[in-house]
């Protein structure tokens, strides 16, 4: 048994930049086969980097305190989930979530199976300049300096 104080596990943000507040429950805990993170988005801040899927876990997300509100699927249908409220999302399905309000909001980011996602399975769509339009990337595991490579599907350019 483990048993952890969310505001002792340590704070680690997308090396992207998009939230001040990511705490990898999993990681404290040890789990193998379910991963946890607790956000806490400031108004405008986002959960990740964009629109993408895990082609490799489902994800449920639990507000815990505000509103968020979610982009679904490539046609980004938004959706609003508010305190006490859950939203899941099946692998493959695009979506990227984020605080539109004035207060902040607090939640829990399920995944499973597995206490990490492969990076491989994780697909982005966003725009590649040497493309000139929206396109599948993947994503590199994070370096040892926190930056995140993203790579185009279509042309192998890497974005920083």
């Amino acid at each position: 048994m483990e048993k952890v104080e969310i505001d002792d596990v340590r704070n680690e943000p997308n090396p992207l930049g998009v939230h001040g507040v990511r705490r990898p429950i999993s990681d404290a805990l040890g789990t193998d086969d379910v991963s946890m993170a607790f956000y806490e988005l400031a108004p405008g801040e986002q959960f990740s980097g964009g629109l993408h899927a895990h082609h490799d876990q489902e994800e449920v997300f639990y507000v815990l305190a505000g509103t968020a509100t979610f982009d679904v699927g490539t046609e980004r249908e938004s959706v609003t989930v508010e305190e006490g409220q859950l939203i899941r999302f099946p692998p493959g399905q695009f979506q990227s979530g984020r605080n539109e309000t004035d207060d902040p909001v607090r939640a829990l980011a399920i995944g499973a199976p597995g206490a990490r996602h492969n990076w491989a399975d994780l697909e982005s769509l966003i725009p590649c300049p040497e493309c000139g339009e929206v396109t599948s990337h993947g994503v590199r595991e994070p370096t040892d300096d926190g930056r995140m490579p993203v790579y185009c599907n279509e042309c192998g350019n890497e974005l920083v």
